[in-house]
């Protein structure tokens, strides 16, 4: 199976995880996270496999983060319909999510696919590193799987065993929460800040230019835009 075919196979894994989340009954909605489960995981298998058979390309680039930008979206707003997480989190991550892919956008209209945008060791290191990749990553399946492991073991009876393990997993879930939000906007300042940077410089006179050395990928500061 091509890597562009196992992306696309994650939108109706998508649908079928909310259907049974949102209408299931309690058994159900385990089986929802289950498939949850298997569509996030396939986020790593599509860039593996593209990698290993030579189909890595922009609009490949374009659509694997198209569709984590559905994931993310969905499930941020999804949990916080159902009550799960506080109503500021999705604010928050879709105002990270509509600046950064803004600014992806022009580098795209250019040839440049997403991942390859930052010039800076730290630009890259924070965007494209697998240690900040896996981290984000990680935290989001914890964080939505963990979720819908929350809202599945709320429905079982009062002292059951499935009722008593809730508490603990929602104390464990917050963390991991927190800790995804967080690695969210960090992964995200690079694009927006070198992003903003490099258009200003585009538009400046070049005495002005120096007045954007403290963006993570502007020129200047000891790295040129055409330094590694």
């Amino acid at each position: 199976m091509s890597a562009t075919w196992i992306t696309l196979s994650r939108f109706p894994l998508l649908l079928a995880s909310m259907l049974a989340l949102y209408l299931g009954s309690p058994p159900l909605q385990l089986a929802g996270v289950g498939v949850l489960l298997v569509g996030l995981l396939l986020d790593t298998v599509d860039g593996i496999v593209a990698r290993r058979t030579g189909q890595a390309s922009l609009f490949g680039g374009v659509l694997d983060i198209a569709t984590d930008r559905t994931y993310e979206l969905v499930l941020w707003v999804g949990f916080a319909d159902l009550g799960l997480i506080p109503t500021w989190v999705p604010f928050v991550i879709l105002t990270r999510t509509t600046l950064t892919d803004a600014f992806r956008s022009l580098g795209v209209a250019q040839g440049t696919a997403p991942l390859d945008q930052h010039r800076t060791a730290l630009g890259r290191f924070v965007v494209r590193s697998s240690t900040m990749r896996i981290a984000y990553s990680a935290g989001k399946v914890a964080t939505f799987c963990g979720l819908g492991l929350a809202r599945a073991l709320d429905g079982f009876p009062a002292g059951s065993i499935a009722a008593g393990v809730g508490p603990r997993l929602s104390a464990m879930v917050t963390v991991a929460l927190w800790a995804t939000v967080l690695l969210c906007l960090v992964r995200g300042a690079p694009v927006i800040v070198g992003g903003l940077a490099r258009q200003l410089t585009a538009v400046m006179p070049n005495e002005g230019r120096g007045l954007l050395d403290a963006g993570p990928d502007a020129p200047g500061g000891g790295h040129s835009l055409r330094s590694g």
